[in-house]
């Protein structure tokens, strides 16, 4: 046989045989499916090794063992926690089918009597995190995406050299890939030289040799900082500047967090917990029995984590569910869209029923994929009644969502594939009609500094425009 057609034979099975595994693989919508088999077959060789680095969502067998592991034995030491049958206020009750999404994702029962506080801007949210880490007497926990070594990053590096050096024990974790500047820094190690015991979420490794051992793109996106177990933080920022040097030309990046108090810090202790145990050969959960002091009238709130190695599709069952109990007015946030299906449709059937349905993204995004993404979807959300606004103000970096005056929901997930099925994500919802106001104070201050999209610009958009956002939109699945 000529040896040209041999290899155009055994190039064609292997397309087959790749194009086969991708309608094989579980928990795959078909819109993915299509996708993968179009990219394998448009770009045979590319495609193919495409899908080999990036079409699984695998983090290594070892690894994800592992954390099961460790989530299934966390989870076990809060058998304890009140149950959720015990919510007794009719508000709460009203939207106890949301709590029990969350309690179906990471196992915790909405817990009640905690306080919260919107932080001023980023600055003021480092300046209060520094201020609690130095106030702290038994232990500190910390980990970020992204850890830069610029003024903010620095601060929280003093602060816990300061609480270490002083006795308080202090874990620190970053992302292999989001925080490597921070991690090859001298101030690294200066910190394990200090005593903090630092680790690295998902280390990368061999570049060459990493993808044999699962996909190096799937990462730690938490941002997380638990003081003696009963102060946390939850948001959007990292542990950066604002004028995020590393991505300086859509400076400032515009975030929102919260600092917590009361029981809620225990659910973001457990999911600083699963992270540490899964990287770190020390247990923990003996901090997960401490009793926390309630915040008198306090609200009830719930932490979730997603990821990887978590059931599929957790995260937007969530962002759906809260759409769908809207009633009078739903406000999101988010930097990133490139949503599912059922997403979209859950968006649109939002203002559909008539409710006062409102999203803002960046004017300019730091990804421009996922911006032609985003803006593929805007004709149809026009046409349902979403109102559309673009932030000019800088990089909107803030995920955020409020609901009929009473409902928050808080946290590192966007609303885009990559947050939905591929990154660990944390996030809270509670209830509270003063911090949910003040949540959407803050999201109509975003509205100020934006431009609100019309169905007349849309429409006034180019052929080759158009043809880019739809092009890219259909790649969205594998994006």
């Amino acid at each position: 046989m000529n040896i040209s057609i041999l290899l155009s034979v055994l190039h064609m099975m292997l397309v087959l045989a790749v194009s086969a595994r991708v309608l094989l693989r579980p928990y795959r919508q078909p819109a993915s499916r299509i996708a993968w088999i179009v990219v394998i077959m448009a770009l045979p060789f590319a495609g193919i090794g495409a899908y080999i680095l990036f079409g699984e969502v695998n983090i290594g067998r070892t690894r994800i063992a592992r954390m099961r592991e460790v989530v299934a034995n966390l989870q076990a030491t809060l058998t304890g926690e009140r149950s959720q049958k015990s919510i007794v206020d009719a508000r709460e009750q009203k939207y106890q089918h949301l709590f029990r999404i969350g309690h179906s994702i990471s196992g915790l029962n909405p817990v009640s009597a905690n306080s919260g506080q919107l932080m001023a801007d980023s600055n003021a949210t480092i300046d209060a995190m520094v201020a609690d880490i130095d106030a702290a007497r038994e232990h500190v926990h910390l980990i970020f995406y992204i850890w830069l070594t610029d003024n903010n990053g620095c601060k929280i590096v003093a602060a816990l050299q300061r609480a270490a050096v002083r006795g308080v024990t202090v874990r620190a974790m970053a992302d292999g890939l989001g925080s490597r500047l921070m991690i090859k820094s001298k101030h690294w190690r200066a910190m394990r030289d200090s005593g903090v015991q630092v680790a690295v979420a998902l280390p990368i490794g061999n570049w060459l040799l990493r993808p044999f051992a699962g996909r190096i793109d799937l990462r730690n996106h938490r941002k997380i900082l638990v003081v003696d177990g009963s102060v946390t933080y939850c948001g959007s920022q990292n542990c950066a500047d604002p004028e995020f040097l590393v991505k300086a030309a859509y400076a400032p990046w515009v975030d929102a967090v919260i600092r917590f108090s009361g029981p809620i810090a225990r659910h973001n202790q457990f999911l600083f917990a699963c992270d540490w145990m899964s990287h770190v050969d020390e247990d923990i959960s003996h901090l997960l029995q401490e009793t926390i002091a309630p915040e008198p009238g306090g609200f009830v709130a719930q932490a979730f984590g997603t990821g990887p190695t978590v059931r599929f599709s957790a995260m937007p069952e969530m962002f759906e569910s809260l759409m769908f109990s809207a009633r009078d007015e739903l406000t999101i946030t988010t930097p990133y869209f490139v949503p599912s299906e059922s997403m979209l449709e859950a968006l649109c059937a939002c203002a559909y029923r008539g409710v006062k349905t409102t999203i803002i993204f960046p004017a300019k995004n730091d990804s421009r994929i996922v911006g032609a993404a985003s803006r593929s979807y805007y004709g149809a959300l026009l046409d349902a009644g979403v109102t559309i606004y673009e932030y000019v103000g800088g990089l909107l970096h803030t995920k955020s969502l409020t609901m009929d005056g009473e409902v928050s929901l808080i946290g590192s997930a966007n609303m885009d594939r990559r947050s939905f099925d591929l990154n660990y994500e944390n996030n809270i919802l509670f209830i509270d009609c003063q911090l949910t106001a003040d949540f959407y104070q803050r999201q109509q201050q975003y509205i100020a500094s934006s431009r609100r999209i019309t169905i007349e610009e849309i429409n006034s958009w180019s052929v080759l425009g158009r043809l880019w956002n739809n092009t890219v939109a259909m790649f969205g699945p594998v994006l």
